[in-house]
């Protein structure tokens, strides 16, 4: 074995694909057994292709199929793709299907990977449920989504020693793309967004502090509230919603149309080609987004603040530099690369979940919108609690 996605048989390579068909007939009907025998591999395509399509049409007449892999000489993704596609769609109009994966385990196992599993949205769903049933339901699914998330980043962590291993497993490529996307093309909507919340800060707090005649801690209110809090936050959250839902939409696009699998065929993981260069971009360019957001709300909060009060602008500009400390900036950049990667995982897995048309895409995209807009505010809120507990 090469690869663990090829197998290679012991025996002497054959130069054309067969498949042959045996049909065994007993007592309840008739029941074939598909014996593959060849090299299912990317040289031999077209002949496969027309090998399977030749035996399609007899095998939809039975009620149940049995898998001889014992003379598959040679199998690769591509051939797998196209036996598992075979049993895919034998399986969706009813057919029984059994693999004997005992004679031929390894490539057994390399047709069950690429195997597609139906979607719960296309089985029938009993009507007529009482409340309970939905609550119970929802649960699972909660549950079940978490699993899969949870899966999900643990094949990202495996797969980073194997990064460092094989550093042409990843599109190195795409990335100076994705940092001019995600950084550049985003400075434009995420520093107006900081810059307008830099500016309300300000007029907040001169509407609530200028009742106390304490206008002049409000440029240190700015600088705290948005520094640690509001400045990583809105940056994420204006990431979440435009590059995160680029991201999901371009995943579940090249999903839907079959793109994974065709890297899955030609030996590339899909985690490290398409997954890691994103989550990498994102975490270089959000704290960057961040720290020129925090620039930019000084400007509005100094705008805000000297526009409506007798504040001058050296005394805001003289309050704002006593208070921009070490700890102030870098609490907030600090939670910035975690909320950039939560991004990035979210936008992915989603993608990558993808069962369906134009329609699963749209609905996958704005899933992972929801949940990285939801992750982001849950990730801030654990880093504030840590550091309020040990005082920073």
């Amino acid at each position: 074995m090469k690869s663990p996605l090829i197998y290679e048989g012991t025996g002497e390579p054959t130069k054309v694909c067969v498949v042959s068909l045996t049909i065994r007939t007993n007592q309840e009907g008739d029941y074939p057994s598909l014996v593959v025998s060849g090299s299912f591999d990317l040289a031999h395509a077209k002949q496969v292709t027309q090998a399977v399509e030749k035996v399609e049409e007899e095998l939809s007449r039975c009620r149940s199929i049995a898998i001889d892999l014992v003379h598959v000489e040679r199998i690769d993704g591509t051939g797998a793709i196209l036996l598992a596609r075979l049993l895919d769609r034998l399986d969706v109009e009813g057919r029984k299907i059994r693999v004997a994966n005992n004679q031929n385990p390894e490539a057994a196992r390399l047709i069950a990977l690429y195997r597609e599993r139906r979607t719960e949205s296309m089985r029938p769903k009993p009507s007529g449920r009482n409340p309970a049933a939905r609550v119970g339901e929802f649960a699972t699914e909660m549950f079940g989504g978490g699993a899969v998330a949870l899966d999900f980043i643990g094949r990202c962590a495996a797969s980073l020693p194997k990064v460092i291993a094989s550093p042409k497993s990843v599109d190195w490529r795409s990335l100076p793309r994705l940092i001019q996307e995600i950084g550049a093309d985003a400075l434009l909507v995420t520093g107006a967004a900081n810059l307008l919340v830099g500016a309300i800060i300000g007029f907040l707090g001169v509407s609530q502090l200028g009742r106390f005649g304490a206008v002049a801690f409000v440029p240190e209110l700015v600088v705290v509230a948005h520094f640690r809090e509001l400045g990583p936050l809105v940056t994420a959250i204006v990431v979440a919603g435009r590059s995160g839902a680029g991201l999901a939409s371009e995943i579940a696009t090249m999903k839907v149309t079959e793109e994974i699998d065709a890297l899955w065929s030609l030996g590339f993981d899909p985690v490290r080609w398409l997954v890691v260069p994103r989550c990498l971009a994102l975490v270089v360019t959000v704290p960057l987004l961040t720290w020129v957001g925090d620039l930019l709300a000084l400007v509005g909060g100094l705008a805000a603040t000297t526009a409506i009060t007798n504040m001058t602008f050296h005394a805001y500009l003289q309050a704002t530099l006593d208070h921009v400390t070490a700890s102030n900036l870098f609490v907030g950049l600090i939670k910035s690369p975690f909320l950039a990667l939560a991004i990035g995982l979210v936008a992915s897995n989603q993608g990558l979940l993808t069962r369906g048309g134009a329609a699963a895409v749209g609905g996958r995209t704005t899933m992972a919108v929801v949940q990285a807009i939801f992750c982001v505010i849950v990730i801030s809120a654990v880093f504030t609690f840590f550091f309020s507990l040990v005082g920073v």
